[in-house]
C-alpha cells in the first residue's frame, strides 16, 4: 500500500531538542516530562493532520468506538506514545533503573535461546519494543535487530551504545538491501534476529490478512526466513503499564510444518497466526497501537 511506504518512523525533533531532552532527564523526574506532555499534545493534534486522521479512524471504525470516545482515544494514544519517547530518553540520560519489568511468557524466549538454533523475534508498533533491549538481554545468544536507517543521529549514537552493551547488534535497513545478508548470517550462526513484523523493511511482498474489522497488508520477510532456516518465531509486545512499569508478553509462532504444505502456504500461515496475536494484544491495550497511517485498505 502506498501510505505504508511512505511512514518513515523517525523520531520527531531537532538535535539540540533532542539533546536538551537528555540533558533535563539528567536532572529532573521523568514526570516533570510527563506533565509537560498535557500542554504539548493538543498542539501535535492539531498540527499532525493525516496521522491523527488515520489514528482517529482507527478507533472509529476498526475498534466501532463511539465519535466521543474516538477523540479521547486519540488523546490518549497521542500522550502515551509521548510517554513513550520520553521513556527511551530517560534511559538515554542514565535512568534505565527507574523502570520495572514483568515478563510474561519467558519461558519460550529462555527454551530457545538455549537452544543450538537461532531464532525470530517478530515485534511490532504496539507500546515500547525499542526499551525491552535497554532493559533486557539475551545471556546466552547475541540478539540482532533490524532498525531504520533514517533516525537522527542523537538517537542513533545513544540506541547503539546502550544496546551494545547489552550484546545487541543493530543492523540498519539500507536500499541496498545489504541488511538481508547480515541476517542470513546471524541465523545460520545460531543468533536472534528481532525484526517488526507490522511494517514493510525493504521487501514489499505482503499477505493480505483480516485484521480489526478489516483488511490489511502484513510483510511476509520474518516469517520467509522462518520458514527457510527453520527456526521458531515469538511474537514480542512491552506494553507501557504505569509511569515505571513495562511488561513483557512473549507469544510463541506455530512454525510446525503440516503435511502437504507448501512453503508459501506455510509463511501465510505463520503471518496469521502472527496478526492473530497483534489482534488479542491490540484489543487489550488500543491506545498503545502506534501506526501513524491509513493501514487498512
Amino acid at each position: 500500500m502506498v501510505e505504508n511506504a511512505k511512514w518513515k518512523g523517525k523520531t520527531g525533533g531537532s538535535f539540540l531538542g533532542q539533546r536538551s531532552l537528555i540533558v533535563l532527564f539528567k536532572l529532573v523526574s521523568i514526570k516533570v516530562g510527563y506533565f509537560l506532555l498535557l500542554f504539548v499534545i493538543p498542539f501535535y493534534l492539531l498540527f499532525s493532520g493525516k496521522h491523527a486522521k488515520a489514528i482517529f479512524r482507527f478507533f472509529r471504525i476498526q475498534l466501532n468506538y463511539s465519535l466521543w470516545k474516538s477523540l479521547r482515544k486519540t488523546y490518549k494514544n497521542y500522550f502515551t506514545f509521548g510517554q513513550v519517547i520520553l521513556d527511551r530518553f530517560a534511559v538515554f540520560a542514565g535512568n534505565k533503573n527507574y523502570f520495572e519489568l514483568e515478563i510474561i511468557g519467558y519461558e519460550h524466549f529462555s527454551r530457545l535461546e538455549k537452544a543450538e538454533k537461532g531464532f525470530i523475534t517478530a515485534s511490532s508498533h504496539i507500546g515500547n519494543f525499542e526499551i525491552g533491549g535497554y532493559l533486557l538481554h539475551s545471556k546466552n545468544k547475541k540478539m540482532n535487530a533490524l532498525v531504520y536507517s533514517g533516525e537522527t543521529k542523537t538517537v542513533q549514537s545513544n540506541r547503539a551504545k546502550i544496546l551494545g552493551d547489552n550484546n545487541i547488534n543493530l543492523i540498519p535497513v539500507l536500499n541496498d538491501m545489504s541488511h538481508l545478508f547480515a541476517v542470513n548470517a546471524a541465523l545460520q550462526n545460531g543468533e536472534i534476529v528481532s525484526m517488526p513484523c507490522d511494517r514493510h523493511l525493504g521487501s514489499a511482498k505482503s499477505v493480505e490478512c483480516d485484521f480489526l474489522n478489516g483488511k490489511a497488508d502484513f510483510p511476509i520477510g520474518a516469517f520467509a526466513l522462518a520458514a527457510t532456516f527453520e527456526v521458531k518465531v515469538l511474537a514480542v509486545f512491552i506494553i507501557k503499564k504505569s509511569s515505571k512499569k513495562y511488561t513483557i508478553y512473549i507469544k510463541p509462532i506455530n512454525t510446525d510444518k503440516e503435511d502437504g504444505e507448501t512453503k508459501r502456504e506455510r509463511i501465510e500461515r505463520y503471518v496469521r497466526s502472527y496478526v492473530k496475536e497483534v489482534e488479542t494484544i491490540v484489543r487489550a491495550f488500543p491506545e498503545q497501537w502506534f501506526n501513524y497511517y491509513e493501514f487498512w485498505k
